[in-house]
């Protein structure tokens, strides 16, 4: 029987052992391309491409109208959005809650939207808007309630989610009830996630972690957003302790808007990127 040799090869270097350790994988930082409207409207192919450059690994559309997004059909700006290293995960759009006579109209549009989200891959569909009706009463909140958990019914049936960003009105008081307290209380969870605006709850006068604390699991995407980019000198936001508390608020997905810059949107978006990519509480 013949013996076996094993060789074993070390490297040494400088004294020491080599080893090779494997990058870190890239943060998923989203951004929301509202937040670059003036330049998407000008140049939304020169635009996404810039956007992924930076490293942006996410994108939110705030631009879908009759079947496109941007102009595009919907594969066409998947592929875009592909070939730029982003992912296409989610979109805002939406329509103010109908009465009787406009429900079925509202939800054929509905059906055409949510079959273009579909042929685009998106997995998240948003609304980022209620109209007065849902801010003067509770009666109207309700309305806007089994209106959202119809629209939530549909879009499951597509394989998306579908979910409501808050603005700062949501954190008033009507007839004794907080809104975004109701709302979160009178949406079924199966249908209906919240994308949390942290710059707006805190604008609000609520703690985003109370709410996690409250509402576990019912807030899927985040819009991590400052008064101006993430990290300048007049930020007014503290997003440790929030990020220390994802696992428990259900987050699967964090997305940067910038409304307002100090500087050019561009740099600003870079900036943002920047402070996330660098930021230790960030994990992934």
């Amino acid at each position: 029987m013949k013996s076996l040799t094993f060789i074993v090869l070390v490297i040494l270097v400088s004294g020491g052992i080599f080893s090779f350790t494997a990058p870190k994988p890239s943060k998923q930082v989203g951004v929301q391309l509202y937040s670059v409207r003036d330049d998407m409207s000008k140049d939304a192919k020169g635009t996404v491409e810039k956007i992924g450059a930076m490293g942006y690994k996410i994108a939110e559309a705030a631009s879908y109208n009759d079947g496109k997004f941007y102009g595009m059909e919907p594969a066409a700006f998947k592929a875009l959005c592909n070939a730029n290293g982003l992912n296409f995960l989610s979109s805002h759009c939406g329509q103010a809650v109908p009465d009787k006579a406009g429900w079925d109209a509202c939800m054929a549009w509905w059906d055409k939207a949510i079959a273009a989200h579909k042929a685009a891959g998106v997995k998240y569909i948003v609304q980022p808007f209620m109209d007065k009706v849902g801010y003067e009463s509770l009666a109207g909140t309700k309305r806007y309630c089994d209106y959202f958990n119809a629209v939530g019914a549909k879009c499951n049936a597509a394989g998306i989610r579908f979910g409501y960003h808050n603005h700062s009105g949501e954190f008033k008081d009507v007839e004794g009830q907080t809104i975004y307290d109701y709302m979160l209380k009178n949406t079924d969870p199966a249908k209906v996630m919240f994308e949390m605006d942290l710059y707006w709850i805190t604008e609000g006068g609520k703690n985003p972690v109370d709410y996690f604390n409250k509402y576990p699991g019912r807030f899927e995407l985040w819009h991590v957003k400052d008064y101006k980019e993430l990290g300048g000198s007049d930020a007014k936001m503290n997003f440790k302790p929030i990020f220390e508390n994802a696992e428990k608020a259900g987050m699967k997905g964090y997305i940067v808007e910038v409304e307002e810059f100090n500087s050019k949107p561009m740099d600003g978006m870079k900036q943002s990127l920047e402070f996330l990519q660098k930021a230790d509480f960030v994990k992934k």
